[in-house]
């Protein structure tokens, strides 16, 4: 019998949750250490998903020698360091998205990723989605090609609340986080690097600190382009919605659904086992230790998207 992979998890709130609800439908997987800011929350929720050891602080879980790996859903200034400290500890890591905020602690990661050999994979989900994964099955088939990406990102995120509703300890941010998702995925579907990139940007909260609007255009060396809108300003429709525009199709990706350009819906639930992308994600981590190989999603596949953001980063402060 296989052995199990022992998990430590650093982060109980929104997005941990999310993993914890997953790892439970996937075999051969256990989470034995939670760590998190507040510790009575953290035994709270502990104690609901049978986890044995509780912190707050890292260390203290990738002392355990029975770690295996650990998954990273703490604020984004943290993931590098973090990560970083993960494979120094031998641990395999998946730090959620992004894998940084700052190219060069991104350019760390990937670098110590090579040099340990160890499984370091970041969570950009949208490679997973069965929706975009049954994009990308015809176009790995040669059945569909993509002219244009036209992509709206939007929230209500006036206040510094996290998606339970809960005040945020940290400052989530349009470009290195969410615009992230659809500048890995353009270059992703395309097949191709992005060889152009521009932005603008609307006010800096006077509070935040960050800006609340953003608009940026792609384009990728075999000509196709894309257009990515961000908002935290944005009361609804919430969420971020595709629409690909191809030489054969048009598709319109909302969620986990999929749609044609007539509107029509189309069937993606047996495109994978499940049609939780945040699950398809941790089994690809699972299985890229277990068999030994490079994960869809390692920091070394993400990293030119990376690249991108700290080039529109520059672009939009010089401006």
């Amino acid at each position: 019998m296989t052995q199990p992979i022992k998990v430590a998890l650093a982060g109980a709130g929104a997005f941990g949750i999310k993993h914890l609800d997953a790892i439970k439908l996937i075999d051969g997987v256990e989470v034995v250490s939670l760590i998190s800011r507040d510790i009575d929350k953290t035994r709270e929720v502990a104690a609901k998903y049978g986890i044995g050891h509780c912190s707050t602080d890292l260390a203290d879980s990738l002392a355990l020698k029975d770690v295996d790996a650990v998954i990273l859903c703490t604020p984004t200034q943290m993931h590098a360091a973090q990560a970083i400290a993960c494979m120094e500890a031998g641990k395999h890591v998946q730090v959620e998205i992004p894998l940084c905020d700052v190219l060069k602690d991104g350019e760390a990661v990937v670098e110590l990723q090579q040099r340990s050999g160890l499984v370091a994979m970041c969570g950009h989900t949208r490679r997973f989605n069965p929706s975009h994964q049954w994009v990308r099955q015809r176009i790995t088939a040669g059945e569909f090609n993509i002219q244009q990406m036209d992509v709206q990102t939007y929230f209500f995120r006036r206040t510094n609340m996290n998606a339970l509703g809960q005040p945020r300890s940290w400052t989530d941010h349009l470009l290195w986080h969410h615009a992230a998702h659809t500048v890995d995925l353009f270059a992703y579907q395309c097949g191709s690097p992005i060889v152009k990139a521009n932005a603008i940007q609307g006010p800096i909260h006077p509070v935040l600190g960050i800006a609340m609007d953003m608009s940026i255009q792609l384009k990728a060396a075999n000509g196709a382009i894309c257009t990515l809108s961000l908002s935290f300003n944005n009361e609804g429709p919430l969420g971020t919605f595709f629409r690909y525009i191809g030489d054969t199709g048009t598709y319109l990706a909302r969620y986990d659904d999929l749609f044609s350009g007539k509107d029509e819906k189309i069937d993606v639930s047996r495109v994978a086992v499940s049609m939780n992308g945040i699950e398809l994600q941790d089994r690809e981590f699972f299985a890229a230790i277990r068999e030994g190989r490079e994960p869809n999603g390692s920091v070394a596949q993400v990293l030119p998207c990376y690249q991108v953001l700290h080039q529109l980063e520059q672009q939009l402060n010089a401006a």
